[in-house]
């Protein structure tokens, strides 16, 4: 094993490989995936800048990787969905769906900052294995929350659950790109509780006319 490796991985279990990928990780969390370079991550983790090339095929497959394991990390921290079928009210419930996906896009779309240029990143990702088929987590949980409020009567069984989820995280990704033109290094965005009740009202009671 050559020096730099060892140093790199020295007092812990981890390969070579997955120490790329957590370095990676880690520098997408701090500064975004658009501006990395081969030589960034490599002096990051304490290797030569050939050692990559010994574990990816090139950069865009490891920050592919390390795209995939920020997405699940920042999954964790957000929580499951506080939403509960049955519990609460439905009001109550999207209100909190909606505060719980904005703080979930708000960790996790900076990190894909500068990558709309690099198409080969993006389609690295989207062939790994993901969840639910690559479908956003946000808006499957979203839709099993309402379909299951569906079965209990307590959402109209001919509404467009897909649909409002959908909604929800367009409004989210509205929100928090945003936020990234105008203030990249800013304080994520927060909605206002006014406005969150606004966006609640209209996914409940849509825009038609009052019929008596």
């Amino acid at each position: 094993m050559a020096p730099r490796r060892a140093a790199a991985l020295r007092g812990g279990d981890q390969s070579l490989r997955d120490h790329l990928i957590a370095t990676a990780q880690r520098l997408i969390a701090e500064r975004g995936a658009g501006r990395l370079t081969v030589r960034d991550i490599a002096r990051e983790a304490g290797v030569a800048d050939g050692v990559l090339y010994n574990h990816f095929a090139d950069k865009e497959e490891l920050l592919a990787y390390a795209l995939r394991a920020h997405l699940r990390s920042a999954e964790r921290l957000a929580g499951a969905p506080p939403a509960r079928a049955g519990a609460g009210t439905v009001e109550a419930n999207l209100r909190a769906c909606l505060t719980w996906a904005l703080a979930l896009h708000a960790a996790v779309l900076p990190a894909f900052a500068g990558l709309l240029h690099q198409r080969a990143v993006l389609a690295r990702l989207a062939e790994l294995p993901q969840p639910e088929a690559g479908d956003w987590p946000v808006r499957v949980a979203i839709a099993e929350y309402l379909r299951a409020e569906q079965r209990l009567g307590r959402v109209a069984p001919h509404a467009r659950v897909g649909a409002v989820a959908a909604l929800v995280v367009g409004v989210c990704h509205d929100l928090v790109l945003q936020h990234l033109l105008d203030d990249p290094g800013g304080t994520p965005p927060q909605l206002p509780a006014a406005d969150i009740d606004d966006l609640v009202l209209t996914l409940l009671h849509g825009i038609a006319p009052a019929t008596d």
